[in-house]
């Protein structure tokens, strides 16, 4: 209970947020960390992905070139980024000390989500769906824009969202190098055996990463551009102008092709 006392306290004295330093700072650093790193990630992975989706071949390799993001821990990553000459510990704008080593850091764990989601949105979109494009005599281009960049864009943007809140929570180990962002409040709470400080430091990253991931959720519904029925109201719709709930999807896949 004297932990919990601790973290309150911590959280709710006006100076741990303001001034060198103070929550809000570090806050704000985190943050453009993260949707920098994001941003890196979604311009590098996701034209790949999503070409090599419609072209239906070279997938397997970006994917498992992506993985090695998963397979080598960020942590050592970025400890080998920081002892090399390049890109080093030295700051990096307003991204502070070893802020490039982070960023780079940062972004190769954000690519897996981004990769394997795009381009298996897009190798799964319906064969249907595909040949009713073929059928109007659509060209490479206009298929994958008008057919199944849309069917797709669900899982695509749910891969964008899977890394925007893994790399906000893993951008705490910035602090481990003595870069910025949260992490600092908390590793220097422990290390100090000042408890209250470090759990305060956690709590705060875990509500801003609840908070990013119902803003992602509202984004992704708002962007996608193929509406999502209720399962159990659209076969209710469908009965009462005497279709089957069993009429095939491909149904909606085709109309989705003629808008």
């Amino acid at each position: 209970m004297n932990v919990l006392t601790d973290v309150w306290d911590y959280l709710t004295t006006a100076a741990n947020w303001t001034g060198e330093g103070g929550m809000l700072q570090l806050l704000v650093e985190q943050l453009l960390l993260t949707f920098t790193a994001l941003g890196l990630a979604i311009l590098v992975g996701l034209p790949i992905a999503l070409w090599l989706g419609h072209l239906g071949r070279g997938s397997l390799l970006a994917i498992n070139i992506s993985n090695v993001g998963r397979a080598v821990p960020t942590f050592a990553l970025l400890a080998l980024l920081v002892v090399a000459d390049w890109p080093g510990t030295r700051d990096f704008g307003p991204y502070g000390r070893a802020g490039l080593a982070t960023i780079i850091a940062l972004t190769l764990f954000a690519l897996p989500p981004i990769i394997t989601n795009a381009n298996v949105a897009v190798r799964e979109v319906s064969p249907a769906a595909r040949s009713a494009a073929d059928g109007m005599g659509m060209t490479g281009w206009q298929k994958f824009r008008r057919v199944e960049l849309p069917l797709s864009a669900a899982l695509v943007l749910l891969g964008v969202r899977l890394a925007l809140v893994q790399v906000w929570a893993t951008a705490t180990i910035a602090a481990l190098v003595a870069g910025p962002g949260l992490g600092r409040v908390i590793t220097d709470g422990f290390y100090r055996t000042n408890y209250g400080k470090g759990i305060a430091g956690a709590v705060v990253v875990a509500a801003v990463a609840l908070v990013l991931e119902g803003g992602a959720a509202l984004t992704q519904r708002a962007l996608d551009p193929v509406p999502r029925q209720d399962p159990d109201r659209s076969r209710s719709a469908k009965g009462s102008r005497g279709m089957s709930a069993d009429t095939p999807t491909v149904v909606e896949e085709t109309d989705a092709v003629g808008r």
